[in-house]
């Protein structure tokens, strides 16, 4: 970061429903003192303005377009630190579902006759293409993670995200677990952070946050199988946020076999 005494930051987006960038609206209501230490240079959300360069860029959305390289390179050179802001930009998020499949279909699919008009191919993390400094994880983010990071980067440390599952938060918080409600959730592969929010609520939750180091995903399988779900369901909810993540520990796997 600059020596400088507000640093400049700014807020890109690509592929995403800019749901964390919102997110860090109402923090910054909520919060409007954030304002007097750092200079929000470029927003597109929030003001008109632009600028060439800044000290932090936080990132929302996955690349899903060739088009989109040659930008996030530009923001790379510009900014002394990137962070990547929520699922999309982390994982690939809900976009990379589209992994799995053909992607000519899917592009027929829901662009019917108008399917080569549009730029598209696999959905990726940025940080599959550029360096990353930071994440901020979830679907969205949590507002107050994201100051704490913001005061960490002011310090000059990079934010760190816990390291282990939900199930602690679920713990330290007396939820009843969600199996014993009869449903299944991705608390013990999921990297905690959300005050576990979802399971707090009585819903499962579905892995926005990214995996654990070294999460036993093969035993969670067999729980959520015991518990009612067939293979593919299975599947389904271990890559509705994760499919880069699941797929990535599959040729790890087939790599350590061969």
């Amino acid at each position: 970061m600059k020596n400088t005494i507000k640093p400049k930051v700014a807020f890109f987006d690509f592929t995403s429903c800019e749901g964390c960038q919102l997110t860090v609206i109402d923090a910054l209501q909520t919060y409007p003192e954030l304002l007097e230490v750092v200079d929000i240079v470029e927003f597109r959300e929030a003001m008109s303005e632009r600028s060439d360069s800044y000290d932090i860029a936080f990132i929302e959305g996955s690349c899903s377009r060739a088009s989109d390289e040659a930008r996030l390179q530009d923001i790379r050179e510009r900014a002394g630190i990137v962070v990547a802001l929520g699922a999309c930009a982390h994982l690939g998020g809900v976009n990379a579902i589209r992994n799995r499949q053909n992607l000519d279909e899917v592009r027929q699919y829901v662009y019917g006759g108008y399917a080569d008009w549009f730029d598209a191919y696999e959905a990726r993390a940025i940080g599959d293409l550029i360096e990353v400094d930071a994440i901020i994880p979830g679907c969205p983010i949590d507002r107050y993670e994201f100051l704490q990071a913001v005061k960490a980067l002011m310090q000059g440390r990079s934010p760190e995200p816990p390291d282990y599952p939900v199930c602690i938060e679920c713990k330290l918080d007396e939820n009843v677990c969600v199996y014993q409600r009869g449903h299944v959730c991705l608390g013990p592969i999921t990297r905690a952070g959300c005050k576990a929010i979802c399971p707090a609520y009585g819903m499962s939750c579905d892995g926005c946050r990214g995996l654990i180091p070294f999460p036993k995903i093969e035993s969670l399988k067999q729980v959520m199988v015991e518990h009612g779900l067939n293979p593919h369901e299975v599947d389904s909810k271990l890559t509705l946020f994760m499919t880069n993540q699941a797929l990535d520990l599959v040729q790890e796997e087939n790599a350590h076999v061969s």
